[in-house]
């Protein structure tokens, strides 16, 4: 060292030296002492990822329908990964942290402590979001492209994570969810049983006692025939749900498999009623309008024919 060569820095220099050199043979003794515990952990690390790669094959070849375990749906794959996922990761950390070098100093505990608190605290609503997305994962509520009702929304599930859904809604919007919020209210999913069998659309309507209830029948079945995604069979047909002071209640039914196109269904299914009884010359009104009907002309919009569609 440059301090040696003077007399009156030498005996510094030589201190200097020793603490130095004291320093760096420490730290590689300790590097050395330290090298079988991180090989230990080194090699559980690595089996735990050896692990994981099998798990995710497993579950790939689930999802995409290659591997078919009897009870399991395909769309618990994701889901169930992702807990195994968890469970070897945290069982990882749990083994490996006595291998880590400082993990019994009272400073490493400290600061493991806090953290182990300060996540508790923060992730209650994360936690509960996770919680609610394994429970409807498992429950199968619904899936990806499922047309379904939450609450006041819906719309067709476009994605869905373990803390939100995405919806698209008819009007084009995309409204996401809480998987909490999910499990505290109502789900609808009208694209399940339209699959298999189709869902029941009913719309109703209110007619005097001076309408015969065959005619009122009749005219229903004809506009629910002339409605187009609306199935033969099982076949449309109608409820007499009420007979109040005024009117008959009347409710007709029919069957689709188009439950995403339910709005458009419905308001074609309106208009064909509407033309239906006004070219029979029925007349649609609320019992209040009939009650101060003083003789004039029936309140009945004329009916405009429809353009016929271009042959293809």
């Amino acid at each position: 060292m440059f301090l040696s060569l003077f007399s009156w820095t030498r005996d510094f220099a030589k201190q200097s030296a020793n603490l130095l050199g004291g320093a760096v043979f420490g730290i590689w003794q300790s590097f050395v002492d330290y090298l079988p515990d991180f090989i230990t952990a080194m090699v559980i690390i690595f089996f735990a990822y050896l692990l994981l790669r099998l798990f995710n094959l497993v579950f790939l070849g689930i999802r995409q329908n290659r591997i078919r375990i009897p009870g399991f749906y395909p769309e618990w794959a994701k889901t169930s990964f992702g807990l195994v996922r968890l469970l070897i990761i945290a069982m990882t950390l749990v083994v490996v942290f006595p291998y880590l070098p400082g993990s019994d100093s009272p400073a490493f505990q400290g600061v493991s402590i806090f953290l182990g608190v300060l996540l508790s605290l923060g992730s209650t609503t994360a936690v509960a979001n996770v919680v609610s997305g394994i429970v409807i994962t498992f429950t199968r509520a619904f899936k990806v492209g499922d047309h379904v009702r939450i609450s006041d929304s819906e719309g067709k599930v476009i994605e869905r994570s373990a803390f939100a859904t995405l919806l698209h809604t008819p009007k084009n919007v995309e409204v996401s969810i809480p998987t909490a919020a999910i499990m505290s209210g109502k789900v609808i999913n009208y694209s399940t049983q339209a699959r298999k069998a189709g869902i029941m659309l009913h719309t109703g309507i209110t007619i005097g006692y001076d309408v015969p209830w065959p005619k009122v029948q009749e005219l229903l079945l004809s506009a629910a025939s002339a409605t187009e995604h609306i199935d033969e069979k099982p076949a449309p047909f109608v409820l007499q749900t009420a007979l109040d002071d005024n009117y008959v209640a009347y409710e007709l039914n029919a069957s689709t498999r188009r439950a995403d196109m339910r709005p458009k269904i419905y308001s074609a299914l309106h208009a064909h009623i509407l033309d239906a009884f006004h070219t029979a010359g029925v007349e649609i009104t609320s019992p209040q309008y009939r009650a101060v009907r003083d003789g004039n002309d029936p309140a009945m919009a004329s009916v405009i024919p429809q353009p016929s569609a271009d042959p293809a």
